[in-house]
């Protein structure tokens, strides 16, 4: 796994060079009433991948960054946030609540921001600008070209489908406005090699009169800008925002719902591989297809040390029953997991992978007939796989969390895995903004 100080030194040797860089930051969820927790709390912070980024890079490199203001209403994920950055100055109130002299008292050079999602997920109402949870959102775009001292730098973040809302397009109109040059994306951490899918929206914006020397007005990249160019402009990059967003759709149908399209290849079917469980043949090839593509890491690099605390994390025998044929079951030496949401080790069903840790058994022996079976002895065969959850720490490094990311003792498992399935990936993130400032 490229460690959390392999950023750094990539960006600061690599991007940075000598050149010495000071900046303010204001880090903000953006957030009115039900918050996105890990990285909303105070934006892309709570997940601590954005202030970790920038404590190491002020520290070790010739870049001076300060947070000014982390901004968020959500107590438990404040509480997480205080924990790791306890000399940050920690808002915790709406952005509404902030007015434009307090904003122009900061200073700032630079916004990190993760609005609100639900307005734009799939699963949901899609209500979009009319939800009311997109009044901190446009609160900071009418304060945006209102302030005296413009910043310099903007990252965004979101769910696949705000690139096709109209509280995107205000935002464009707002950047151009202002004089932002700015390049949207659609990334997922498998583009880095992680084995996880997460796929999400991110705009950079920067106050140059020059271009960024990659930007493809109109369209979304799929990549990040440093791949070859052949490989960024063939069918990697999507032209314009609607056949961005039907590519995408048509990609999406041969995976489940819960995950979205990622940057592995695609092998053939292996002949006479055994279809079980609920599987249809795509998804059985997408799953071949990314266990065999060794430039993304296996999963026991990310994973910790089984002892007897992981007792707690093996699926009870009622779920085990009840979504055996719904799970996504992963080995270690598996390159693939899908998306962990909020609701991981909670609910069952589409929240995310479960790690299989007999690795002598096999699967097909298991799921073969095994429907036909009594309860009991359903129970029994599927008991052998000795499947578990991923403990939140295994979560958070498949997020790209340092080591040093912690949880305060009071915060529960359950706690933990909202906030962690609420967040990003820090290295996506971490790429993004060296992207930005080089």
């Amino acid at each position: 796994m490229e460690t959390h100080g392999m950023i750094r030194d990539q960006i600061s040797q690599g991007i940075l060079g000598d050149r010495n860089v000071d900046f303010r930051v204001v880090e903000t969820g953006l957030v009115y009433q039900e918050v996105r927790s890990l990285f909303s709390a105070c934006g892309c912070n709570s997940d601590h991948s954005l202030s970790a980024w920038i404590k190491s890079l002020s520290e070790e490199s010739c870049t001076s960054a300060e947070v000014v203001a982390a901004v968020d209403v959500n107590t438990l994920a404040n509480e997480v946030y205080k924990h790791n950055f306890p000399s940050t100055p920690l808002w915790a109130k709406t952005i509404e609540g902030i007015t434009l002299k307090e904003f122009d008292r900061l200073s700032f050079d630079m916004i990190l921001m993760s609005p609100p999602c639900q307005p734009f997920t799939r699963i949901g109402l899609q209500g979009d600008v009319s939800d009311p949870r997109t009044k901190s959102f446009l609160y900071i775009l009418d304060v945006l070209p209102r302030l005296q001292k413009l910043p310099k730098y903007l990252l965004l973040e979101n769910v696949k489908g705000f690139e096709s809302s109209s509280a995107r397009n205000e935002l464009l109109r707002t950047l151009e406005t202002c004089g932002f040059k700015y390049q949207e994306f659609l990334l997922s951490p498998t583009c880095l090699g992680i084995p996880n899918s997460r796929l999400r929206y991110f705009l950079i914006a920067k106050l140059h009169e020059e271009s960024f020397s990659f930007q493809a007005p109109g369209q979304i990249l799929t990549r990040f800008p440093d791949q070859h160019l052949e490989d960024l402009f063939k069918d990697k990059v999507t032209d314009k925002v609607g056949e961005a967003s039907s590519a995408l759709s048509s990609e999406e149908k041969n995976l489940n719902p819960s995950i979205g399209p990622d940057c592995s290849s695609k092998k053939s079917l292996p002949k006479g591989a055994f279809l079980f469980k609920l599987e249809t043949v795509e998804e059985i090839e997408r799953k071949h297809g990314q266990d065999n593509d060794s430039s993304i890491q296996m999963l026991k690099d990310f994973l910790e040390e089984e002892n007897e605390e992981m007792s707690q994390y093996f699926l009870p025998p009622k779920s085990l029953l009840r979504y055996a044929f719904l799970l996504d079951i992963v080995k270690p030496t598996c390159r693939r997991s899908t998306c962990f949401t909020k609701g991981y080790g909670h609910y069952v069903e589409g929240t995310g992978s479960v790690l299989q840790t007999a690795l002598d058994v096999q699967l097909e022996s298991v799921f073969k007939h095994i429907e036909e079976l009594p309860e009991e002895e359903k129970l029994m065969k599927l008991s052998t796989l000795k499947l578990r959850y991923f403990t939140p720490r295994e979560i958070a490094n498949l997020h790209g969390f340092p080591p040093e990311f912690g949880f305060p003792e009071k915060v529960t498992i359950k706690q933990r895995y909202r906030l962690l399935g609420n967040s990003l990936n820090v290295h996506v993130v971490a790429k993004l903004i060296s992207v930005l400032l080089g």
